[in-house]
């Protein structure tokens, strides 16, 4: 097995590229419904090939023996909801009243843990809550029952009969029964989005025998149930492939009096060319480095540390990483940026949110629940209630303008 710190283990992004990538395949033309013919016929040959990598005869017959493939995941890859946030409202959706609220209990309930991760990585208890919050919403079992499917019928469905990526998926689906053939998991609580990706960090099932580790020592890698095993993996990777710096912040908003500046420098530096933390606090650490960052014109601006560029080697999108660093920042109490991006609305507090929720399935507009946290079900209700009144632009988010509009009847 790879190791994480290792030069040529993959990263992060690369192990889960078939997950996030798959919604992008064409569409197969399968029906989505029953098992076409041909599927036991593979199953039988396939059997082989498991075997031949290290899978029990008890586990195969345990897992598949009787499996029957999701053939839904076909029609998941076909209409994949597309929606063209703005940074802003990439950063409200993520940043929300709910994930804030909700991180501070997780904190409150596993302190320890987190202080134990913070003396053995070095890593920073915000930003593991906001990898946490944004991929699992905490390990919420509510979340695993509604919104997450059973792995293996969706994997043999794709591992027999996805003609572009059949291998990967061949590949994963073995992996998965690695995973039960180790004990780190039953078939039962494995579940997850219908690319297969699972557990409290939704790592695809390679990521999980590459990176995880058995942080809380009881003899298995765990993806569900405690979150020790899937913080202390996340951390430990952050350390070794995002050569995350001890006890740095990730960076700060500032403001410059002059144009930005490229290029790395010192924080004194940076302090001596009139740039200033926006809060008006002194830079604490002035002799490390940091780099420039304005994602909007007359937007808020950014000095980035290596901590940033550690998060963002766990998922390469700018946005991304300053949504979770900034998550992460409110968890721990700190205020919203204060230089407001162009055009932007505040984020709704979680009770508008409820209320957005609520309305829009009154109208008949299905958000899939009415907790107050924001999916793709509660996004692909509101740009078809917008296309349905003619608001524009028909994005999909659900903010003051959009709440307004509901409550006005319309």
């Amino acid at each position: 097995m790879k190791q994480p710190d290792s030069k040529t283990a993959p990263t992060r992004r690369a192990l889960l590229r078939g997950s996030l990538g798959a919604g992008a395949l064409l569409a197969t033309g399968l029906p989505a419904f029953a098992a076409p013919a041909g599927f036991d016929q593979w199953r039988d040959n396939f059997r082989a090939r498991a075997l031949a990598k290290g899978i029990s005869d008890a586990t195969w017959t345990r897992v598949m023996g009787r499996i029957e493939p999701d053939m839904t995941v076909f029609r998941q890859m076909q209409k994949q909801p597309e929606f063209h946030e703005q940074i802003w409202q990439y950063i409200n959706r993520r940043v929300s009243d709910w994930r804030i609220i909700n991180g501070r209990e997780a904190l409150k309930k596993h302190e320890p843990l987190f202080a134990r991760i913070e003396q053995d990585f070095g890593v920073e208890r915000g930003t593991l809550l906001a990898l946490w919050g944004v991929e699992s919403a905490y390990g919420d079992p509510l979340v695993q029952q509604n919104h997450m499917r059973p792995i293996f019928p969706a994997l043999a469905a794709l591992a027999w009969n996805e003609p572009r990526r059949r291998s990967y998926w061949e590949t994963e689906l073995i992996n998965a029964l690695k995973i039960v053939d180790r004990g780190w998991g039953t078939p039962e609580e494995m579940r997850g989005s219908w690319a297969g990706a699972m557990g409290h960090t939704q790592w695809m099932p390679e990521v999980w025998l590459n990176v995880g580790m058995d942080y809380d020592k009881d003899g298995r890698v765990s993806p569900f149930g405690k979150p020790d095993d899937a913080l202390g993996s996340s951390a430990r990777y952050l350390l070794n492939r995002g050569k995350y710096h001890r006890g740095e912040h990730w960076g700060y908003e500032v403001r410059a009096s002059g144009g930005a500046s490229s290029g790395s420098r010192t924080y004194a530096a940076w302090a001596s060319a009139g740039v200033t933390r926006a809060d008006g606090k002194p830079f604490p650490q002035p002799n490390a480095s940091a780099q420039m960052w304005v994602p909007v014109a007359g937007g808020p601006s950014f000095l980035l540390g290596p901590n940033f560029y550690s998060v963002k080697s766990y998922n390469p999108s700018m946005n991304y990483a300053l949504a979770i660093c900034h998550l992460g920042d409110r968890i721990l109490g700190a205020p919203p940026f204060i230089q407001p991006f162009p055009g932007s609305e505040r984020a709704l507090t979680l009770p508008e949110v409820q209320e957005l929720q609520t309305r829009l399935t009154k109208a008949g507009f299905d958000t899939g629940g009415t907790d107050g946290r924001v999916g793709n079900d509660t996004m692909k209700a509101v740009k078809d209630y917008q296309t349905k009144m003619g608001l524009l632009p028909a994005d999909g988010y659900g903010g003051l303008k959009v709440l307004a509009r509901l409550r006005q009847g319309g």
